[in-house]
């Protein structure tokens, strides 16, 4: 069985290098270039298809769990569950907003820049805060039990863009990460 706390980590280091990429694209803007659109909208693509639905909903029971060991953390791990939901609505803004763009539609530079920024601050800051505060307490108060409980909270899937058999979708994505590596 793997470390659950190493692929946490993994998985937060993955979900950096795309919110990097991100970062680059939107700073575009700010050199009055034309941001790369496509490769935004698959790493928000990615970011709500596994990260909403997978990492974060597994991260929620953990929360729970450790809560129940270490009820003085109840309230801050109450707020990265809702930190949860407030990074897949931003996505969701973002991702319409460049759906709409890649479909022709006007949508003010600004609305974009807005809809970015908070979903990059929100995120990156919530990465921080797990990894800083969460994981090494997690480590240690966790038991076998709890670990199984988060690894059920989902089906298991395999991570397409990370994972041994990723997606074709993904193979720009992945050309770009491996270049900014």
């Amino acid at each position: 069985m793997e470390n659950p706390i190493a692929v946490w980590h993994e998985e937060h280091v993955y979900f950096g290098q795309l919110l990097r990429l991100l970062r680059r694209e939107l700073d575009a803007f700010h050199s009055g270039a034309r941001p790369n659109y496509e490769l935004m909208l698959d790493v928000i693509s990615y970011l709500r298809e596994y990260s909403d639905r997978f990492h974060h909903p597994r991260e929620d029971v953990a929360f729970e769990r450790l809560a129940k060991h270490q009820p003085e953390m109840a309230l801050p791990l109450a707020r990265l569950r809702q930190e949860h939901r407030v990074i897949a609505a931003a996505g969701d803004k973002l991702f319409d907003h460049l759906n709409a763009i890649l479909s022709g539609a006007m949508v003010s530079r600004p609305e974009v820049e807005v809809a970015a920024a908070t979903y990059l601050v929100y995120y990156g800051n919530h990465i921080a805060k797990e990894e800083e505060d969460i994981l090494s307490l997690a480590s240690k108060a966790l038991t076998a039990e709890d670990w199984a409980r988060v690894g059920a909270a989902v089906t298991p899937v395999s991570d397409p863009l990370f994972g041994d058999h990723p997606d074709a979708r993904y193979r720009e994505l992945r050309r770009r990460i491996a270049l900014e590596s």
